[in-house]
C-alpha cells in the first residue's frame, strides 16, 4: 500500500521546501484538494521541485469547468511533471455547482461518465493526431484547429480518477476511470463490503482488471503525542465527522452500519437556525462512531493499525487531519506503514 501527501497552500517558497521534503520523507504521492484555493497551480510548484513522486489533484471539481480546460491543464502538468501526473475529477453537490459555480447540474453520473471520455478523447487527439471528434449527450468537442493544438509530449496521457460515495459513482468510476478516490468518510467495512464489489461490476463492463484499478483512501487519522494532543484530534475529527454526516450524499455510509438515523438527526440540525448548530451536531457523533470512521491512536501504534484496517482494502492511502499536526508525526508514521504493508 502506497501512502501518499497531501500539499497545503502557502506561500511559494513554503510550498518549495514542503514539496521537496515529502519527496525526501519518501511518500509515493502528493496531492491537492479543491476547497478554498484553486487545485491545479500548486502542482506546478511540485512538478518544478521534485524528481520522481507523484502529483495530482484529488480532485478537482469537474462540474466547474468543461473537457477542454480540463485537457488543457492535465495536457501540461503530464508534460511539466515528464509524465508523474494523476488528474482526479469529482462532482461536488447540486447547490455548490448550480449556486457557488453557476454551472448546470443533471444525472451526476452519467455527466461524469461522460466528462472523462470527453477529456480522454481530447488528450489522444492532441498525442495521436486524429481529429477530434466526440459528441455526446452533455459534451461536443469537434473542432480543434493547429493554432490550439499542443505539440505531443511524449508521456501519454495522464491517468484519470473519480472521487466517488455513492453506487452509482462508484460503479462508473469501475467503468470510466483509472481509479477512485475514496472520501474520508468511507470506512474499511463499507469498501469492502459494498465499494470494492461495485468497482467490479464496473470493470466488467470494460473487460477491466482490478489489477490495473487503484483504490485510494483519504483516512480520518486522530493521533497525538500525549493525552492533550490526542483528545484535542479526536474533537476536531468528531467535529468533521458531523459536517460529512449531515450531508444527504454520504448517508449510505452511515445506513450500512445502521446509523441512518444519525444522519437524519445531523442533517436537520444542520438546516436549523440554531447558532450552537455545530456544536452540537459534534455531541451526536460518539467514541464509537468516531472508531468506526477513524484510526485513533498514537503515533507508535498508529502505522500498525493503519495497516491492519486497510492493506487488502485500499492500494494507496492518505491521512485526513484535521488538526494542527507536525509533519514529522506523519512522516513516522508513513515509514511505518511503508515497512509492515
Amino acid at each position: 500500500m502506497k501512502v501518499d501527501a497531501r500539499l497545503d497552500v502557502s506561500t511559494i517558497d513554503e510550498m518549495t521546501t514542503a514539496v521537496r521534503q515529502r519527496e525526501v520523507e519518501g511518500y509515493a504521492g502528493l496531492w491537492t484538494s479543491e476547497t478554498s484555493h484553486d487545485p491545479f497551480l500548486p502542482l506546478m510548484v511540485a512538478a518544478q521541485h521534485t524528481e520522481s513522486i507523484q502529483i495530482g489533484c484529488a480532485v478537482a471539481v469537474a462540474f466547474a469547468r468543461n473537457p477542454m480546460t480540463i485537457a488543457n491543464l492535465a495536457h501540461d502538468l503530464q508534460m511539466y511533471s515528464c509524465g508523474r501526473f494523476t488528474l482526479g475529477l469529482g462532482t461536488q453537490v447540486k447547490p455548490h455547482i448550480e449556486r457557488r459555480f453557476s454551472m448546470p447540474w443533471s444525472h451526476p453520473a452519467e455527466r461524469m461518465t461522460e466528462f472523462v471520455l470527453a477529456v480522454r478523447a481530447i488528450l489522444n487527439a492532441w498525442e495521436t493526431g486524429k481529429p477530434l471528434a466526440f459528441e455526446g449527450k452533455f459534451y461536443s468537442h469537434t473542432l480543434m484547429t493547429p493554432m490550439f493544438t499542443p505539440s505531443a509530449h511524449g508521456y501519454g496521457p495522464p491517468q484519470i480518477i473519480m472521487a466517488g460515495v455513492g453506487e452509482r459513482m462508484i460503479e462508473a468510476a469501475g467503468s470510466t476511470a483509472d481509479g477512485i478516490l475514496l472520501h474520508a468518510f468511507s470506512t474499511p467495512d463499507y469498501i469492502r463490503q459494498c465499494v470494492l464489489p461495485l468497482v467490479s461490476r464496473g470493470l466488467a463492463t470494460r473487460g477491466g482488471s482490478r489489477e490495473d484499478f487503484e483504490i485510494s483512501c483519504r483516512g480520518f487519522l486522530v493521533t497525538g503525542r500525549d493525552e492533550r494532543e490526542l483528545n484535542m484530534a479526536k474533537e476536531a475529527v468528531r467535529e468533521r465527522i458531523a459536517f460529512y454526516g449531515s450531508t444527504p450524499a454520504y448517508r449510505p455510509v452511515l445506513e450500512h452500519h445502521g446509523w441512518g438515523a444519525l444522519g437524519e438527526q445531523l442533517h436537520g440540525l444542520s438546516k436549523s437556525s440554531d447558532v450552537d448548530r455545530w456544536t452540537k451536531m459534534a455531541g451526536l457523533v460518539d467514541d464509537d462512531v468516531v472508531n468506526t470512521f477513524a484510526v485513533v491512536a498514537e503515533p507508535d501504534r498508529a502505522g500498525l493499525e493503519i495497516t491492519r484496517r486497510y492493506v487488502g482494502v485500499a492500494d494507496r492511502f492518505w491521512f485526513y487531519t484535521p488538526y494542527a499536526v507536525t509533519p514529522d508525526v506523519l512522516s513516522s508514521i508513513a515509514r511505518s506503514i511503508q515497512s509492515n504493508a
